[in-house]
């Protein structure tokens, strides 16, 4: 098992987007890369703390690799707009890739590198690379908020775009039965 941070905006969005993928075991949502310990969500909202919103992503790289594992996070937001994504802006949305090992670094810099030869955005990715800080864990209502809130309007207008563009793209590499 191996450990992956990302951050793509509201952590709802990644967070409903990996737990779908083949291999993957566990999403959890939380914060990291600011200067507050054990931050709450109304301080991160506040844009003061200095932390992004980010999932930690507990996964098999014998059934999917850190490489396709960011392919899939590359797909699902806009990595060219910096501290925001769509509607929700600040730093705490920033798109960051808090890697654990240098081997993960140096995979993080050749899918960014790919991602910009690739011409599927018109701006260079700005995605923030820095090794991991401490993760916090968010609030206990934030954990699995897509898959237990279906119904709420965030959720159909911005977390399920994302989620059917993930099926469209990756349906050879999603979980059974999602």
């Amino acid at each position: 098992m191996e450990k992956a941070t990302l951050g793509g905006g509201c952590f709802w969005c990644v967070e409903a987007v990996l737990q779908r993928l083949e291999g993957v075991d566990e999403v959890v949502s939380g914060y990291a890369g600011g200067h507050v310990e054990n931050p709450s969500y109304q301080q991160v909202c506040s844009g003061s703390t200095g932390h992004a919103e980010v999932v930690q992503v507990s996964f098999r790289p014998e059934v999917i690799s850190y490489t396709d594992l960011l392919a899939a996070f590359f797909a699902t937001h806009d990595p060219t707009t910096l501290n925001r994504q769509g509607n929700d802006v600040g730093t705490q949305y920033r798109s960051v890739i808090y890697y654990h090992t240098e081997q993960q670094k140096q995979e993080a810099q050749q899918v960014m590198d790919a991602v910009n030869a690739s011409g599927a955005w018109q701006s260079p990715v700005v995605t923030e690379l820095s090794p991991l800080p401490v993760f916090y864990p968010a609030e206990r209502y934030h954990q699995n908020y897509f898959n237990d809130n279906r119904e709420q309007p965030y959720c159909l207008f911005v977390v399920k775009p994302k989620v059917d563009k993930l099926k469209k793209a990756y349906s050879d590499k999603l979980k059974k039965g999602m």
